[in-house]
């Protein structure tokens, strides 16, 4: 478990660690990044409580970059078992997630296992933004975000590996801030492994609570699925291209609005009325609050994401196919 100022949630996630339905021993080990808040304390206080259990214990390690791959591979060096379960700080596993993870890596006979990001949220904004984050118009077809039939997947959220294909292929590319499991996955495909997607597995995850600390996420996104397509040419498609085109559209929409025609500003119009209309379904159930922001969500996500995309340097991709780790074929 990788953790920077984490002290909202962690205390929760790794409760759903250890409250597993599962018969195996457990360890938790959480790496963690320079945080400015509570999570080092807390961490500790996690390791004091379980340190006379036989079956879960809870370990730290230190990630002083703060980087997410680094923190993983720093966890994962640190563990002992043959099967690693990827968690986040602010993600919750649902009760049967390691046994299940566990059944479909031998039925499958898969190196990592995934499955649904079901987005929750605590208050009104976030309830918006889960809504957002877990509906078509936000995501478009990604099946670890609105479900899907289980199958092979090119990645998976979070992940459930064999150690064995994590030692294999040297752990995560430490050069990749962002977008380090889609590289990993790639790698252990390329090595002819299976990574299977199954909506058996769910993990709920607590979205950003602010619209700054949204943006942030989704202009970073949009920043390294750049970096991704210019590392392997090939694997970007229309649902990647769409917030960056409607960016752009939006743009040249209020720019020739303003200096040449009004006819301009139906590009900027269309897609306000499009989020408008989309978010209605979305906000299914929600409370009026909620579903008033919901817009603001997609918004939010498209543009950020779009914006990332767009200004995504040239010499960050540079340095990351520098870095490139050819995959390690099973001998």
């Amino acid at each position: 478990m990788p953790v920077l100022n984490e002290e909202r949630h962690l205390r929760d996630a790794v409760r759903h660690i250890l409250e597993q339905e599962y018969e195996g021993e457990l360890e938790v080990v959480i790496a963690l990044g320079p945080s400015t808040d509570r999570t080092d304390e807390i961490a500790a206080e996690l390791v004091r409580e379980t340190a006379s259990n036989s079956w879960a214990r809870v370990h730290t390690v230190p990630n002083p970059t703060g980087r997410t791959p680094a923190a993983l591979n720093a966890a994962i060096k640190a563990s002992r078992h043959p099967v690693v379960v990827r968690v986040d700080g602010h993600g919750m596993l649902s009760p049967d997630y390691i046994a299940t993870a566990v059944r479909l890596l031998e039925e499958t006979g898969a190196q990592n296992v995934g499955g649904i990001m079901h987005a929750e949220g605590e208050n009104d904004w976030e309830h918006a933004v889960a809504a957002a984050m877990t509906s078509r118009i936000g995501v478009g077809n990604a099946a670890f975000h609105t479900g899907g039939q289980a199958g092979p997947a090119e990645t998976v959220y979070l992940g459930v590996f064999r150690r064995e294909a994590l030692e294999q292929q040297g752990g995560y590319n430490e050069e990749f801030i962002r977008a380090q499991d889609w590289e990993l996955n790639f790698r252990i495909r390329e090595a002819g492994g299976l990574i299977w997607f199954s909506p058996e597995l769910k993990v709920s995850y607590r979205p950003r609570p602010t619209v700054r600390a949204l943006a942030k996420q989704y202009k970073n996104y949009g920043r390294w699925r750049h970096v991704v397509a210019r590392y392997h040419q090939g694997s970007i498609n229309l649902r990647y291209l769409a917030p960056p085109t409607a960016l752009a559209a939006i743009v040249a929409g209020l720019v020739v609005g303003a200096a040449v025609t009004a006819w301009g500003f139906v590009v900027p119009a269309g897609y306000l009325a499009a989020i408008a209309l989309g978010s209605v379904p979305a906000g299914k159930g929600l409370p009026a609050k909620a579903r008033l922001r919901i817009p603001v969500a997609l918004a939010t996500m498209h543009l950020s994401w779009g914006w990332g995309f767009l200004t995504s340097p040239r010499s960050l991709a540079k340095k990351v196919i520098a870095s490139r780790r050819p995959a390690v074929l099973p001998r």
